[in-house]
């Protein structure tokens, strides 16, 4: 197994557990993220000399400073303008519109030109605002009119109806209206039908995926490492409703954590990252011969991670659809990782607590957790002791 190397985003996410550590000193965290302090204490050193500007870059900053001395008039100005309303986007379909009343209201005080300017919108479609008030003002009262009827409706209901039900019963009631009418009215005067929440889904299967065969079987219980990997996607929910996505590939022979990746978003490339973080883990050769399983999402039927596969000689492995227990090693590590990291609460924080508890977490998985399976030693511990049986051997 080659020397490990680390990668840009690692040692970011060390550097900033170790300053989200106050009582940690770099021997501690440094044990927990599984390097030498004396690397940690290197990272640390460069990532704050990196953010110290040098004379050259204060002079630029200087330079920098003195152009917006010089333009301090302008914007007192401007936040003077953008003061005025209380708010110029009370709804996506009225965001152009709300700026041309801007500088019709207040093109007294500050003139068109530099109203245009700083909002900014064009002269032509400002005068073509003006010329279309008295359409506008029919349009408000006719909606106006509509709101009271769609606000009965949606009383009669119990509060449930939204705009697709709310347009039906309107049509019943001899009303010739579209629904998009009826939602755009009902964002408009905030009212709102219930609906249940969205379930977050991680499985998204592809249908039109070209099919792929379980060479596992529900069997996780390979003899030798680096032979078989599984993968799965989990989501990381924080308090302030962002979403997180954290992709893993996991090796049930040695129960190691080889790559992991995070991620705001559920595209293929979370996947990918987290292959590749595992092949550049795994050091000389990668994972070259060793199959790949995982389920049947959107990310893992995609032709973009196939194509990763093929170039880094992974054999791919997919189970049944819509069957959990195919990827039963997977589906049991993000158990414990969400178990073991919020630890009876339903979220964290913010998301970047999370990455940092998930960071914490994946290193001291892999170089600390005991494991009833191996014997209660780590799976880097067990990796390196097969070794050099085998070697011996």
């Amino acid at each position: 197994m080659g020397t490990p190397k680390y990668s840009p985003e690692y040692r970011a996410d060390a550097v900033a557990l170790y300053h989200a550590s106050p009582r940690g000193t770099y021997a501690s965290v440094a044990k927990g993220v599984g390097v030498n302090h004396e690397t940690l204490r290197t990272w640390v050193r460069d990532a704050e000399h990196a953010a110290r500007p040098g004379a050259g870059e204060a002079s630029a900053m200087e330079r920098e400073n003195r152009q917006l001395r010089a333009r301090v008039k302008e914007l007192d100005l401007e936040r003077e303008i953008l003061r005025r309303p209380r708010s110029i986007l009370r709804g996506r379909d009225q965001l152009v519109s709300s700026r041309y009343q801007l500088v019709d209201d207040h093109r007294g005080a500050f003139g068109v030109k530099r109203l245009r300017r700083i909002l900014p919108v064009s002269r032509s479609g400002f005068y073509r605002h003006l010329a279309g008030a008295d359409a506008r003002a029919d349009r408000a009262r006719a909606d106006a009119e509509l709101a009271e009827r769609i606000s009965e409706i949606h009383q009669d209901s119990g509060g449930t109806y939204g705009a697709p039900r709310v347009a039906a019963e309107l049509r019943d009631g001899g009303e010739r209206v579209n629904h998009k009418r009826v939602a755009r009215v009902m964002r408009k005067f905030h009212i709102v039908g219930f609906h249940l929440r969205k379930k977050v889904r991680t499985t998204v299967p592809e249908p039109s995926a070209t099919p792929v065969p379980d060479l596992l079987r529900r069997d996780f219980t390979a003899t030798e490492p680096n032979t078989c990997y599984v993968g799965d996607i989990a989501y990381l929910t924080a308090g302030n409703g962002q979403l997180s996505y954290l992709a893993t590939v996991l090796g049930p022979c040695q129960k190691r954590l080889a790559g992991w990746s995070i991620a705001d978003h559920m595209r293929t490339e979370l996947v990918t990252d987290a292959l590749r973080a595992a092949t550049a883990a795994r050091g000389t050769g990668g994972l070259r011969g060793a199959i790949f399983h995982s389920d049947n999402g959107a990310q893992y039927a995609s032709k973009e991670l196939a194509q990763v596969c093929s170039e880094l000689g992974v054999v791919r492995s997919r189970g049944a659809v819509g069957t959990s227990a195919d990827n039963a090693a997977a589906e049991s590590l993000n158990a414990t990782m969400k178990r073991e990291t919020l630890q009876g609460r339903k979220r964290w924080n913010e998301a970047r607590e999370a990455r940092l508890a998930v960071f914490r977490w994946a290193t001291r998985y892999n170089t600390r957790r005991r494991h009833s399976g191996l014997g209660q030693i780590s799976p880097i511990a067990y990796e390196q002791r097969s070794t050099t049986l085998a070697t011996a051997a």
